[in-house]
């Protein structure tokens, strides 16, 4: 058991800044088991976030990264050939379940909607993980809780949860800091001074305003953070905001013409 879990535990302390009650709530839904969900926005501290109380609670953090190719033996294990024969091999979230482990399923919606369904027995009172092929009832351990998150943002008709599921969860809703905490967290991860930082942040926000006006999404913490490694690394600050900041989130000439003049006002 131990070597098969050990290499999920999350030996050094994630850096999180708390911006509400967000880690007491996590923590009681926790002390219950309650699954739960997190909804916001791309890169603003969602899987930070999970980290952190994995490492807060000393419990084992299995991360998913969903996909729409995914399909549910992906998520529960299969059969598989070797020089001796076939022998079964769990999954990631019959790991978590099996060994008490948080299970994590990042951007869960990308999954289609036939995946994500085997959660289900795993998030009611029942608690139990079915292995239909292979005539399996993993019932959970104790220690298992699952998360799931999505940008309710990119959500359309077509890639949504059901509510039959989202009804199975307790949920948090997660945005980008308020300015003071967000260039304390940029200034944190890079070394950059928190001038800097402020500064990054503030095109930031100038960016978010232009969500749905231009821009389908806005320049996230985590992109940020990319910016500020490259300025303490000695790059030109314009030149950094380019990079990390303008030319992912837009191909649009006048758009990164407004963001551009953005960077230039403050660098």
């Amino acid at each position: 058991m131990n070597d098969v879990i050990s290499q999920y535990r999350i030996e050094k302390a994630p850096y999180y800044h708390t911006v509400s009650d967000e880690v007491e709530l996590y923590e009681a839904a926790y002390g219950v088991r309650m699954p739960m969900m997190l909804k916001g926005p791309t890169g603003c501290g969602k899987t930070r976030f999970v980290e952190y109380m994995a490492w807060k609670l000393g419990k084992p953090l299995i991360t998913v990264a969903c996909n729409e190719d995914m399909t549910a033996s992906d998520l529960v294990g299969r059969f598989l050939l070797d020089a001796n024969g076939t022998r079964w091999q769990d999954g990631p979230l019959a790991i978590a379940a099996r060994f008490g482990a948080i299970c994590y399923l990042d951007e869960v919606v990308e999954a289609r909607q036939d995946t994500t369904v085997v959660i289900h027995p795993l998030t009611d009172n029942r608690r139990v993980l079915p292995l239909e092929k292979k005539g399996e009832l993993v019932h959970a351990h104790p220690d298992f809780q699952i998360v799931i998150s999505y940008n309710p943002g990119y959500q359309s008709l077509m890639k949504d949860l059901k509510q039959s599921t989202k009804q199975r969860f307790g949920a948090l809703d997660f945005n980008y800091p308020e300015h003071a905490i967000e260039a304390e967290i940029v200034s944190h991860e890079t070394g950059v001074p928190n001038e800097v930082s402020g500064k990054l942040v503030s095109i930031a926000e100038r960016a978010r305003n232009l969500k749905g006006h231009g821009l389908d999404e806005g320049i996230s913490t985590r992109m940020l953070v990319y910016a500020g490694s490259l300025i303490a690394k000695g790059v030109d600050p314009r030149k950094a905001c380019r990079v990390t900041l303008i030319r992912p989130i837009t191909d649009d000439p006048d758009m990164r013409d407004a963001l551009d003049a953005a960077v230039t006002t403050f660098f």
